[in-house]
């Protein structure tokens, strides 16, 4: 039996294959086809099966993540969107919050609303905050409004009512006249998409489900018909922004919850690789050929958070705390108007790609970076199978960073590594010591296919005191695929005092929610005895504006005096400070279901090889101005020996990645394969 576990990215799409019965893992990489990534995906895997001699029959499951929905929206691509809301709102998604993008920077504009003001449309109908109707929904004005939408060529349909958390009567009866006006039309309505309070969030996270969903829903049917056709007998899993895997229809109904797919998939994977290398606090540093994606794992954990922008659009639906800068491989480099060197956020990409890949691309890349101070292989890059033109990459970083600045190449092109190290040194600091946490306590996991090659120095910039680097870390996305379970976020809003009172009222919507997760658990397929539930009450003191999760392992009649405590203790441990004399306001109820998948482990046996076998030469590195050019041994990983240390300067290549050694630090492989670098 076989799994596999694939991840789009914007360079490159990712494979893992694990022979369960033989315990082996077979890596493979192809070019991403943005055009249509399930073209990618069928024709790698298609040849990664024929290579490695594997029965697409035998496939049991078939995981992936994806950054789909997520393009969609940067690049605006989604389908003309149609909004119907309660009168007097029409305007939510223009007003936001009032709040500027960047207070001081002028130049920053807020993005311009996926909904047109023409296409956004008010109907007569009212619910107060307890869920009552204050006024009837007007159905032939509904019907109207439907029709003048319809006349705007909308294909798609976001309905948000005030106040329908509480009661989704009206969305519904507004859902169905949609659905027989406009037959075939993708429609969302804002009590299934996030019952929750808060007006705009909620309106602008039911536009962008909306905004996805009809193409979504055309890329995941291509999507399993081509990996019908390779012969795989298992539906695709799609892994969503939490880190767990949804079935192709949750997907469809709600695209919205892959917004960070693929990241959040390399999330969970470093969290099981580094606790089973017993480094359970972590930096994820997962940088591709786009961007640079940080997150931080304590105690084994990943962070989570409820609220996230996607492309300047608020995205409230929990999702895995990942910061996203655009600092990846295919970053371009160039001169700004005060003669200053910038590195992204713009990328080449998959096409062009960088200048050395010898595809069109004529702006040079961190990646022509790396090759023309031959810290990555200059000859061929993923084992010889993608040829690399280092004079190329000479000759256009020379024209257009060196010589503008009346600078050396070398100087040019270190100073492009400078730049990017900066760069993301500064997104590892935004979420780990700007909230209080000591890097000297914590290790770097680098991966993805750039990660290990700066790894080095983004930690000796920030102060963390080692870097993990795992087996093959461009597929550590895909591998994530393999260890998630399916799952799923619901939430009501309470809005309730903590209290004798309401307590009980508290119980009864977590009992609700629990039946909810598990009607969706049985419509998954999920046996019971693989069924998993956690619950959370977001709260806060009166007068606060903003709450914190505080996890209980169950709400009973009896656990109010628990859960005051408990979230007495997440508040004095995230702000620094408790009120014990100030009453404890309930915000939302929150339970994720979870069906337990048969995983895969992530690490396998390791053969130890030699130092002399696992050497492939050496060759000249820029290692700074202070190093210079220095004569760094070169080593295959695969071959390396467990155990024994590799001075710096060295470097290790692999199919996926290389890893950069500098001089004064040192390297070794752990009894897992990971590389160790202090």
């Amino acid at each position: 039996m076989f799994r596999i576990g694939v991840d789009v990215g914007g360079s490159f799409t990712d494979f893992v294959l694990i022979d369960m019965q033989k315990a082996e893992f077979r890596f493979f990489k192809v070019s991403s086809t943005p055009h249509d990534p399930s073209v990618a995906i069928a024709e790698g895997v298609k040849e990664m099966l024929r290579i490695f001699e594997a029965d697409p029959s035998q496939v049991g499951f078939f995981g992936h993540g994806t950054t789909v929905a997520t393009n969609m929206i940067i690049e605006r691509r989604g389908v003309p969107t149609g909004l119907l809301t309660t009168r007097g709102f029409r305007d939510v998604l223009a007003i936001g919050r009032q709040t500027r993008p960047a207070l001081f920077d002028y130049s920053v504009v807020k993005p311009p609303s996926l909904v047109e003001r023409y296409r956004r449309v008010e109907v007569d109908e009212r619910m107060n905050a307890k869920g009552e109707a204050l006024e009837a929904i007007d159905l032939e004005q509904t019907a109207d409004a439907v029709k003048a939408l319809r006349e705007t060529g909308v294909e798609s349909v976001a309905i948000s009512f005030l106040h329908s958390y509480r009661n989704p009567e009206h969305e519904k009866r507004a859902k169905e006249i949609v659905q027989n006006l406009m037959p075939g039309v993708y429609v969302s309505i804002s009590s299934d998409v996030l019952p929750e309070f808060r007006e705009y969030e909620r309106t602008s996270t039911t536009v962008l489900n909306a905004y996805v969903g009809p193409p979504m829903k055309n890329y995941l049917e291509r999507l399993e018909g081509r990996v019908r056709e390779v012969g795989i007998p298992v539906e695709p899993l799609t892994v969503h922004s939490n880190g767990g895997l949804l079935s192709l229809k949750s997907v469809e109904e709600l695209p919205v919850l892959t917004c960070l797919s693929g990241p959040a998939a390399g999330v969970t994977g470093a969290a099981a690789v580094g606790t089973a290398a017993g480094f359970t606090d972590l930096i994820t540093f997962d940088v591709g050929g786009t961007s640079t994606d940080v997150s931080l794992i304590e105690k084994g954990r990943p962070k989570f958070t409820p609220n996230r922008l996607v492309a300047g659009y608020p995205a409230k639906v929990p999702m895995i705390d990942i910061h996203v800068i655009g600092a990846g491989g295919g970053s371009i480099a160039h001169v700004d108007d005060a003669r200053g060197l910038k590195v992204g956020p713009r990328s080449a990409g998959a096409s062009p790609g960088p200048v050395a890949y010898g595809k069109g691309g004529i702006e040079p890349t961190l990646t022509d970076a790396n090759i023309y101070l031959r810290r990555l292989n200059p000859v061929a890059l993923l084992e010889g199978r993608m040829p690399i033109d280092r004079e190329q990459a000479h000759a256009a970083i020379k024209a257009r960073i060196a010589d503008p600045l009346g600078i050396s190449v070398d100087e040019a092109a270190y100073g492009m590594v400078q730049i990017a190290t900066a760069n993301m040194s500064r997104a590892i600091r935004a979420i780990s010591t700007e909230h209080g946490h000591d890097l000297a306590q914590f290790t770097l996991m680098a991966f993805g296919g750039a990660g290990p090659l700066h790894a080095s120095e983004v930690a000796r910039e920030c102060g963390l005191p080692r870097v993990l680097v795992p087996i093959e870390p461009g597929t550590m996305c895909a591998r994530g695929a393999l260890v998630s379970n399916v799952s799923r976020d619901f939430v009501r809003t309470q809005l309730a005092i903590a209290d004798k009172a309401t307590w009980d009222a508290v119980c009864e919507t977590a009992e609700k929610l629990q039946l909810e997760g598990k009607r969706w658990l049985e419509g998954e397929k999920i046996e019971p005895e693989n069924r998993r539930f956690a619950l959370s009450l977001d709260a806060r003191y009166v007068g606060q504006n903003h709450d914190i999760p505080v996890d209980l392992a169950e709400i009973n009649p009896n656990g109010l005096e628990e859960f005051v405590d408990l979230f007495h203790k997440a508040h004095l441990n995230q702000y620094g400070y408790a009120i014990d004399d100030v009453d404890v306001e309930i915000v939302n109820c929150r339970l994720k279901a979870i069906g337990v998948v048969p995983n895969a482990a992530l690490t396998a046996p390791i053969k130890s090889g030699s130092l002399s076998s696992a050497l492939l030469g050496s060759r000249s590195v820029y290692f700074g101005p202070a190093e210079g050019w220095l004569d760094t041994k070169v080593y295959k990983r695969s071959l390396l020996p467990v155990g024994e240390v590799l001075p710096g300067p060295v470097i290790i290549e692999e199919m996926s990645s290389t890893t950069v050694v500098h001089p004064g630090q040192k390297a070794q492989l752990d009894k897992f394969g990971n590389i160790v670098v202090d």
